[in-house]
């Protein structure tokens, strides 16, 4: 599967085709323009593979406001995804279980992708190394990100590899003790 596809895709393709990889699924953690421009060019190179976003973010593929690149300058706008995800459902991708957890804050329909076996987690611009996703957009929630960062990501075990939409990889464990947005008192 492929986890975002945003600007300047090429380098991801060519891993992709070097790999002699099949992309059976593309799965958008949220919907702003730099994790969805390369969209339409992925689905011109991979085919009719299903596109899976949350459920919240109907229309911020096609609408430059809400993917935020109408503010850049630049709008994007990318044919919609084809599945829609609430959270809790259990995606089966090339033989391995990928739990969906729905993680809004940064964006209304931001996800988090969970495979338990290996302990890891792709959680999009939820949580980043020593930081967290932006939280002022005009479609951010500061409470509901509070919630998605307490309540859900750090219920997963330390020793969970947490691979943001940017930046280095990182541990629950590791964020739970230096984060200064996690840290509490």
């Amino acid at each position: 599967m492929l986890v975002d596809v945003g600007y300047e895709p090429e380098p991801l393709f060519d891993a992709v085709r070097r790999a002699e990889r099949v992309v059976e699924a593309i799965v958008l953690t949220h919907c702003h323009c730099d994790h969805i421009a390369g969209l339409d060019q992925a689905r011109r190179l991979f085919g009719d593979v299903p596109v899976y976003a949350h459920i919240a973010e109907q229309k911020f593929c096609s609408e430059p406001e809400l993917n935020l690149s109408s503010f850049l300058g630049e709008p994007v706008s990318v044919a919609e995804p084809t599945r829609w995800l609430r959270g809790g459902e259990t995606l089966t991708l090339a033989g391995t279980a990928w739990r969906v957890l729905h993680t809004p804050g940064h964006s209304p329909g931001g996800i988090t992708l969970v495979h338990d076996d290996s302990h890891q987690a792709l959680v999009g611009d939820t949580l980043f190394a020593g930081s967290i996703g932006r939280i002022d957009f005009p479609t951010s929630d500061p409470q509901a990100m509070e919630r998605s960062l307490v309540e859900v990501l750090m219920t997963l075990p330390d020793e969970t590899r947490v691979h943001p939409g940017h930046g280095p990889s990182t541990t629950i464990g590791r964020e739970r003790r230096s984060n200064p947005y996690l840290r509490q008192g």
